[in-house]
């Protein structure tokens, strides 16, 4: 699969527009890679599966304490010592938010787009099978914060 731009323009834009309007410093993209198939969880993943004519996954991958800076963040600054239930609710919807202002950048190419509920899997080093094939992996950096967007979508 080769991973076409105009799908992976979509994910970074729904990143830098929409941490900016909860608080956040302006996300910065570090890097882009291929990688196969596996991702190696960095300690929190989320994983959103997109149907109809975009099919494939996008998976947000980060450390546990970039995790609990975004919860905390989101929470209006209360302190996150645990990555517990209300942290875990937290990044969830952050990647439902992230997720879904994707889709409609995808929706804007003419691209008719279904996404899944965040499936959120906690502990450094698991495997995540994203794809079958290679995916693109963009690195942002959130006020020296990296959080990886696995992407593996085709239309």
């Amino acid at each position: 699969m080769a991973m076409d731009a105009k799908l992976v323009n979509p994910f970074i834009d729904a990143f830098t527009s929409v941490f900016p309007q909860m608080g956040f410093p302006a996300p910065v993209r570090k890097g882009m890679s291929l990688k196969d198939k596996i991702a190696n969880s960095l300690g929190v993943t989320v994983i959103v599966g997109f149907t109809k004519q975009l099919r494939g996954n996008v998976v947000y991958n980060m450390s546990e304490d970039t995790a609990k800076y975004i919860a905390s963040t989101m929470m209006m600054g209360m302190p996150v010592p645990e990555f517990d239930a209300m942290a875990q609710s937290a990044i969830s919807e952050l990647s439902n938010m992230l997720t879904a202002t994707a889709a409609t950048n995808i929706t804007g190419l003419g691209l008719e787009v279904d996404i899944s509920t965040p499936s959120l899997g906690v502990g450094a080093g698991a495997q995540v099978k994203i794809s079958d094939e290679q995916y693109l992996v963009v690195v942002m950096d959130l006020g020296g914060h990296p959080v990886e967007i696995d992407i593996a979508v085709s239309s």
